[in-house]
C-alpha cells in the first residue's frame, strides 16, 4: 500500500508541476480569434520520473538486427509533404510505416518533455525536420513546433478553445482537433472548434503564422463538428464532419461543395486519398470511395457496408470501425470492421470496374475481446492490427490494469488472407508504426499485474512476430499515451506523446 500511496502522490505531483509548467518561451495569441488568451508556451521541463520506476524492468530483450521488408511503393501526392513527414498516418495512403530506420534496441536513450495537461496526438515534420504538432488539452486545441532533439517548444499556437460547459469529455472528443495535415510549402491545415478549416505557416525560424480561414459551420447542423481534412492529386482540400457530412474546399476561390451521408452515419477517422483520384474513408456503417465532380461536389463511387456490431465495445469512440483506411499498392484498400465476436480485417479490391470488391474477411485477436480503435499498419502485402478492447478511459490501465492482448500480422494471399502470427502484448490504445528499414512494428504497451503502471515502447519482429526489445518509459498515468500515435523521424528517432508531453527515444 505504501508503493501505491508512493505513485499516487507521484501522479499528482507530476499533473500539478505540469500545469505550473508555464513560462519562459515566446507565444502568442492568435490575431484572428481577439477573444482568445495568448498561451505561455511552456519551457519542456522532463516528465517527471516516479521513485517507483525502479520497480519495473528497464529493458527486456535484447537490440535487434535489421531485415529489411519489401513493400508496394507510395505515390507522392503533390500537396502534401513528403511521405512518413505529413500526417498522423504518415503519406496518403495512410499505411503508418516508414520507409526509413527506426530504434534497434541498442543503448537506447530517452529524453522527455512535459507541456502541461496537453497531448499532441498529431504530428508531422517539417522541411527543417522539426515536430510540428496538434496537441489538446483542456484549454483547447495548440499547433506546436518542437525541436526534435532538445523537445523545446519553438513557438505555439493556440487554434481554438474547448467549450467546457457542453459536458464532452476532453479525453474522448476529437471535435475539431484532431487530425491536420502538412503541406510541401510547411503549411498545416487543421479543423477548429468552431467549424473551420485553419491555415498556418512554419517560418524557417519555427515560427507560427496563421493565415487563411475558411468557415464551414454554415454547412453543418448545429450540434455538428469538424473531425479532419485531407487533401486529394487535384490540391482539393476536403473535410469530414461527425455526424456524416463530406465537403470539398478550393482554396482558391473559396467555394464549397458538400454531400450528407445517409442518416445515423457518423465519421470518426482520418482518410485516404490515392493518385486516381479517389478519396477514402469509413463511416460508423459502410466503407467509401468518394471523387469530385467537375464543381468540386462530392460523389459516392461506392459505398460497402460492413459489420458494425450490436454495441460500442470498450476501447472504441463510436460503433462502427475505428480504422482510418489503408491502401497499399494500387489494388488493396483494408479496414477492421466491429463485429462480434471476433473483429474482422476486410480487404477489399479498389480499382475501378471490380464487380466483386470483398478479397477477404478475416477473424482475428481474441473471441469475446476483440477491436481497435486504431489504423492497420501497412507491412508489405499485410496488415498489423493491434487490439484495444477494454479501454474506457485513463482509469483501465491503473493499479495494474491493462487491455486486452494482441497484435496480429494478417497476410493477404492471392485468394484469401490468413493470420500469419499473433503477439501476446498488451498495447492500450497506440497507433502503431512500421519500419520497413529494419523490419520491426513498435508498439506502446502496458504489461498487466505489476501495480506501480509501467509503460514501455516494444518493437516486434514483423516475419516472426517475436517481441525483440521492450523500453521502459516510466510508472504512473502520466505516461499513458491515451490514442496518441508512435513517430519515426528522418533521423530514425521514436517519438510518442503522452497525456502530458513527448518521448524520444534513440539508439545510443
Amino acid at each position: 500500500m505504501r508503493m501505491l500511496r508512493v505513485a499516487a502522490s507521484g501522479i499528482a505531483a507530476t499533473l500539478a508541476l505540469s500545469l505550473g509548467s508555464l513560462g519562459a518561451q515566446p507565444a502568442h495569441a492568435d490575431p484572428a480569434l481577439p477573444g482568445l488568451p495568448a498561451l505561455p508556451t511552456v519551457p519542456g521541463l522532463p516528465i517527471p520520473a516516479l521513485p517507483t520506476d525502479l520497480l519495473a524492468p528497464r529493458f527486456i530483450g535484447a537490440p535487434a538486427t535489421v531485415q529489411p521488408l519489401d513493400a508496394p511503393p507510395i505515390p507522392q501526392n503533390p500537396h502534401l509533404a513528403p511521405n512518413g513527414r505529413s500526417s498522423m498516418h504518415n503519406d496518403p495512403y495512410s499505411s503508418d510505416a516508414y520507409a526509413g530506420p527506426g530504434p534497434l534496441g541498442r543503448d537506447l536513450r530517452m529524453r522527455t518533455a512535459s507541456y502541461g495537461i496537453r497531448e499532441c496526438a498529431t504530428m508531422a515534420f517539417d522541411s527543417h525536420d522539426r515536430i510540428v504538432g496538434l496537441c489538446g488539452g483542456l484549454e483547447g486545441f495548440t499547433l506546436m513546433v518542437i525541436d526534435p532533439v532538445t523537445l523545446r517548444a519553438i513557438d505555439q499556437l493556440q487554434l481554438s478553445q474547448r467549450d467546457l460547459a457542453s459536458g464532452a469529455n476532453p479525453l474522448t472528443d476529437i471535435c475539431g482537433g484532431t487530425y491536420f495535415f502538412l503541406d510541401g510549402q510547411d503549411r498545416a491545415y487543421a479543423t477548429t472548434t468552431d467549424a473551420s478549416i485553419a491555415e498556418v505557416a512554419v517560418g524557417a525560424d519555427g515560427s507560427l503564422t496563421r493565415g487563411r480561414t475558411w468557415p464551414l459551420a454554415a454547412h453543418l447542423a448545429a450540434d455538428d463538428c469538424l473531425v479532419a481534412t485531407g487533401v486529394d492529386w487535384s490540391g482539393r482540400v476536403w473535410w469530414f464532419s461527425q455526424q456524416g457530412t463530406v465537403g470539398t474546399l478550393d482554396r482558391g476561390t473559396g467555394a464549397v461543395r458538400s454531400l450528407r451521408l445517409p442518416a445515423g452515419e457518423g465519421i470518426f477517422n482520418s482518410v485516404s486519398t490515392d493518385e486516381t483520384g479517389g478519396v477514402y474513408f469509413v463511416s460508423t456503417h459502410r466503407s467509401y470511395r468518394l471523387d469530385a465532380a467537375a464543381d468540386g461536389t462530392p460523389e459516392i463511387t461506392w459505398a460497402i457496408p460492413y459489420d458494425r456490431g450490436t454495441t460500442k465495445k470498450p476501447g472504441m469512440l463510436s460503433q462502427g470501425s475505428g480504422t482510418s483506411p489503408t491502401l497499399i499498392g494500387e489494388r488493396w484498400i483494408a479496414i477492421a470492421d466491429n463485429a462480434e465476436p471476433q473483429s474482422h480485417v476486410i480487404v477489399y479490391d479498389r480499382r475501378k470496374g471490380v464487380a466483386d470488391r470483398e478479397h477477404c474477411s478475416i477473424p482475428v485477436l481474441a473471441s469475446g475481446a476483440s477491436t481497435t480503435e486504431n489504423s492497420l499498419v501497412a507491412a508489405g502485402e499485410s496488415l498489423i492490427i493491434e487490439n484495444n478492447y477494454g479501454y474506457a478511459g485513463v482509469q483501465s490501465t491503473l493499479l495494474g490494469k491493462t487491455t486486452t492482448p494482441g497484435v496480429s500480422r494478417v497476410m493477404i494471399d492471392p485468394d484469401g488472407c490468413h493470420v500469419a502470427w499473433t503477439n501476446p502484448t498488451s498495447a492500450p490504445t497506440s497507433v502503431p508504426k512500421a519500419s520497413l528499414a529494419t523490419g520491426l512494428v513498435y508498439v506502446y504497451s502496458k504489461p498487466r499485474g505489476n501495480p506501480v503502471d509501467p509503460w514501455y515502447v516494444t518493437a516486434i519482429d514483423i516475419r516472426t512476430g517475436e517481441t525483440r526489445w521492450s523500453r521502459l518509459t516510466g510508472t504512473g498515468i502520466q505516461w499513458n499515451n491515451h490514442y496518441a500515435s508512435i513517430y519515426l523521424g528522418p533521423d530514425g528517432a521514436l517519438y510518442v506523446a503522452t497525456i502530458v508531453g513527448l518521448i524520444r527515444l534513440t539508439d545510443g
